[in-house]
This record gives C-alpha cells, structure tokens and sequence, in this order.
C-alpha cells in the first residue's frame, strides 16, 4: 500500500482468492461492496490482485495453490481468501495441507481473531453476545501446523494413530499480547481458556504464558476457565464474554459455537494476522450444496472485509479506511434489521439481492 502521509492513502493493493464453491459468488459480491464503502468516504480505488486457488487451480495449474499465488501473496499486504472444499479434492491434494493452511504457515498468520455479535433481525441463542474469540493459529493440537516437516500425526501400527500438540511460550506470549491489546480497547475484560487439570505441562504453559502478558495489561480484568466449562458457559450467558484468548483447536471449537450462539455461522467473520500481512476470511465453509444457486450469504465475508480494513486503518493511521469498514458494517446491520436477508437467517432475499441492498446502504452514512 502507497501512502502520502498516515491519513490518505493513494493506492491500495488487496488480493483476492474466490477459492471453492459459494467462493464464487461472495467473493465478487465482497469486492463490489469494498469498493462502494471506499468510494463512499472518498477513500482510495482498489487495485484487486487476483489469484488461482483451490479445484480450478488444480485444474488449470496441477496444484490447488500454486506458487505464483504464494509468490504474489509475499508481495501483498492483504487479502481476501474464499473458502474452499480441500475434502472434494482428487488424491493426492486432499490429503495435503489444506490451501488456508499452508497461506497461515507460510505466512505465519498466528492471530485468528473471531468476533461474534448478534445482529438485529436475526434469531440468536444469545442475542446479546457481543464477543471475540482470539485464536492461537500456528501450533498447539492441530498437528498439521505445528511441525517444520511432516504432518506431525504418524501411526506406528495399523491400530495406534499419535498425534502431537507443540506449545511455545513464544507463541503463546504473541497471541495473548494481541488479545490483551484488543481487550484494552472493548470492554477491558478477558477469558483464558485452558485444560490444565488434565494438560497440566502443555496449555499450563499456554495460560501462564498469558498470565505473564497481562501483568503488562493492569486495567484489564483477567479470569480464567477451563475450556469445557467455558463451552457451558457461554452457552447459558455468552453476554458476559468480552474476549476469550485460547490455543489453536480450543479457539477454534468455541469460536463455531460462538459464532452459532450469536445467530449463524453465516454471520461470523474473522481475519487472520501477522504483525505485517493480514487474510480476511469467513468462518464458514465452501456450502457446495447451494454453490451457484445465488443462495449463499455474504454476510460474513463482508465484515471479515471490514475487519481487514480496519487493520490496514490500524496499521497506517488512515481514517478513511476506517471509515469505510465502519460503513460496511452498519450497512450488513441495516440491511439486515430492515428484514432483507438470505435463507439461512430465515429471509428471501438472493445473494445478489442482498449484495446490492448493502452496496447501496454503504451510500447512504
């Protein structure tokens, strides 16, 4: 990104990956409604960077991401990744690392960070929650992350399959900065999330690790759970959560319930960051049974957008990309609220529908 000063940037370069499935169609939708917020606040014109990822990519390049991708993305500071169905994959691609994968290893993508609000107009377990889950990305039980080489799951014998979890106090003190930051500026509350009752050495290490972090934080409020009882929890009064910091697998289990206590899983944005590249990217999946249909809801690829745009506000000082993720945001609240919305938040409108509702709505704040 090119910039005169902190506050007005002339040039903005975003890659985009529509990946699989739905990924074809909130992709596009996603750019058009970036675009409109950007040209709403007199921000400046996108230069979109598209990039081959997933089956077409296999299809066309013999790989589902191939290297010019990752080449391209090196040079990037930000992009929009799709989702994508690795499990519909031919042999041997399907039991690789999956596309998302290998972009947060190669990029080291260590901050998963998942909102979950409940928006107006939309039937929620827990319509007040108003949450974030901060996510461990690069090691922790996911074995497929955690090695240099090698999968770091491996079967001695036909019957014993091992699998290793690797914590570093490294990671675990970079992830807990990032939560600590984001607390400091919500409601100054934060949740541990660890298992030291029965992984007493591993997310110990995790929770003590965030502890030492916090001491650095002395205006926010610190409690820890366990992480079982925390899924409970949240379940019964997920309103009183304001930011869960866990390791890789646990955040990534609560921010799905999260994300469904909060009304769908069609609503949950997140991005995935380093301290100088960031990835917008919905947490759902690639929907293949209403891919094409323009059925599919882009609602949460939408906000994941604007929270790459305020990550780039954050990152350059720039008001009006800030603004601009502000806009998008209110125009996804709006919309919604006013009762246009895709079948999986119980409305009728088409994801084209609803994508030129917002488009419109970012005009009119």
């Amino acid at each position: 990104m090119s910039q005169t000063n902190g506050r007005n940037v002339r040039a903005l370069r975003i890659g985009a990956m529509t990946g699989d499935g739905i990924g074809h169609e909130i992709v596009p939708a996603t750019i058009r409604v970036v675009d409109a917020a950007l040209a709403a606040v007199g921000g400046p014109a996108v230069d979109w960077v598209h990039l081959p990822l997933g089956r077409d990519a296999i299809d066309e390049h013999g790989t589902a991401i191939p290297a010019r991708t990752l080449q391209e993305l090196g040079e990037l500071e930000c992009w929009i990744l799709g989702p994508h169905d690795s499990a519909s994959y031919p042999e041997p691609f399907r039991s690789q690392l999956t596309p998302g994968g290998r972009i947060r290893k190669d990029f080291d993508l260590f901050a998963n960070i998942r909102p979950a609000r409940a928006l107006a107009g939309v039937r929620a377990m827990s319509p007040n929650m108003d949450l974030i889950v901060v996510r461990e990305n690069t090691e922790g039980f996911y074995a497929d992350r955690n090695m240099f080489v090698g999968s770091g799951e491996f079967m001695p014998t036909p019957d014993v399959a091992l699998a290793v979890g690797v914590f570093t106090r490294r990671a675990c003190e970079r992830i807990a900065r990032e939560a600590f930051l984001l607390a400091d500026r919500r409601r100054r509350t934060l949740t541990i999330v660890h298992k030291t009752n029965v992984l007493s050495m591993t997310t110990g290490l995790f929770r003590d690790a965030c502890r030492a972090v916090g001491q650095q934080f002395p205006h926010v409020e610190v409690t820890e759970e366990h992480v079982d009882a925390l899924a409970a929890h949240l379940v019964r009064r997920g309103q009183d959560y304001d930011v869960i910091v866990a390791e890789n697998m646990f955040g990534d289990i609560l921010s799905d319930l999260t994300g469904e206590l909060s009304g769908s899983l069609g609503t949950a944005p997140s991005i995935n960051s380093s301290q100088t590249q960031a990835m917008a990217q919905a947490s759902h999946g690639s929907a293949p049974d209403i891919a094409g249909k323009n059925r599919a809801n882009p609602t949460a690829l939408f906000l994941s957008a604007a929270m790459l745009l305020e990550w780039l506000a954050d990152r350059h000082g720039n008001d009006q990309l800030a603004a601009a993720a502000g806009r998008i945001r209110h125009a996804v609240d709006d919309t919604v609220e006013s009762g246009v919305a895709t079948a999986d938040l119980g409305g009728q409108a088409s994801t084209s529908a609803f994508t030129e509702t917002v488009e419109a709505r970012v005009h009119r704040r």
